[in-house]
């Protein structure tokens, strides 16, 4: 008998010391922000309609689409997997969406989307959101993984932040405070309608089972104008479109908060150098300007004060 349950207890301590070993595996495979699902010659109109189709017939509900300028359409997805994820984090509706990009490259059409695990760990979501990703990859397809030379782990992202002094995600702009979720609700929606700072909406997506609700929105105006930004740090060969649209998010606090363009924009791009051609010296003024295009867009009577110890 005692040799059964030594034997029965050195089975379990072998056990546990593989999961623990598969699970530091994990967290230390390096990632990438997108996905390249494939490129090629075609009519533009024609693979987004084709690109919408799929993603419809695998499984993802289409909640918003977005051309913030010509040959780049996003298309804004969503299924219950991640509905039902964004619900058990606080700040999850930061993650209840993936965007798909249809980015045409000089004649070139390039499908592309987010990686779902990467952006799970970057918004420190209870579930990474493996399934996602690969239903993702199983509807459109997988080429190769982008945005990142280098790659970043789980336990990287999880802590991410671009350097020292830069915001971290749980350090978000707090855009204005309403008292109230329906309130924040009401003057979110009607400042959105009247594309108060140049935003307006792109899509709106309500957690269930809580009073959260994410929206997705287009920025227009100076330095916070979308087109401007991206052609600034969107340069290489294979287009990182899916970077876009920003999101504000409603709590059921009466707060509506949206992560920190430093934080946000270095998550998408963190190879992308301080400064020379092609850098954040080029956008500089642009994570005041989106906080106060996106403070006006809130409903806020105040311009927000910017966070961070350097500016772009």
């Amino acid at each position: 008998m005692f040799n059964y349950l030594f034997s029965k207890s050195i089975f379990i301590l072998l056990l546990a010391l593989f999961l623990l070993l598969s699970l530091s595996a994990v967290q230390a495979e390096k990632m990438k922000p997108f996905f390249l699902a494939s490129a090629g010659s075609g009519d533009f109109s024609k693979i987004v309609a084709d690109t919408k189709s799929k993603l419809s017939s695998g499984g993802f509900e289409v909640i918003g689409e977005y051309a913030p300028y010509e040959g780049a359409t996003i298309i804004i997805v969503t299924n219950d997997a991640l509905k039902n994820n964004a619900k058990d984090s606080e700040f999850g509706a930061y993650g209840a969406v993936q965007r798909v990009a249809v980015t045409d490259m000089a004649g070139e059409i390039q499908v592309t989307y987010t990686n779902a695990v990467y952006m799970a760990n970057g918004y420190q979501l209870k579930g990474k959101l493996e399934d996602v990703a690969a239903a993702l990859k199983s509807t459109l397809g997988e080429q190769k993984t982008y945005g990142s030379k280098k790659g970043l782990s789980g336990k990287d992202l999880q802590g991410y932040h671009y350097m020292f002094g830069m915001p971290y995600f749980d350090d978000p702009d707090v855009l204005s405070e309403h008292g109230s979720y329906d309130k924040a609700m009401q003057k979110v929606k009607a400042a959105l309608a009247a594309k108060s700072g140049g935003v307006s909406k792109v899509y709106q997506l309500d957690i269930p089972g809580k009073q959260q609700t994410v929206f997705g929105v287009a920025m227009t105006q100076g330095m916070s104008d979308d087109s401007t930004i991206m052609k600034e740090v969107d340069f290489k060969d294979i287009r990182s479109t899916a970077h876009l649209p920003y999101e504000m998010l409603v709590h059921e606090n009466g707060k509506v908060y949206a992560l920190s363009a430093k934080f946000r924009i270095a998550l998408n791009f963190p190879d992308l150098s301080m400064a020379g051609k092609h850098s954040f010296m080029g956008i500089m003024s642009s994570p005041e300007a989106i906080k106060k295009a996106l403070s006006s867009a809130s409903g806020g009577k105040k311009e927000a004060k910017a966070k961070g110890a350097f500016d772009f």
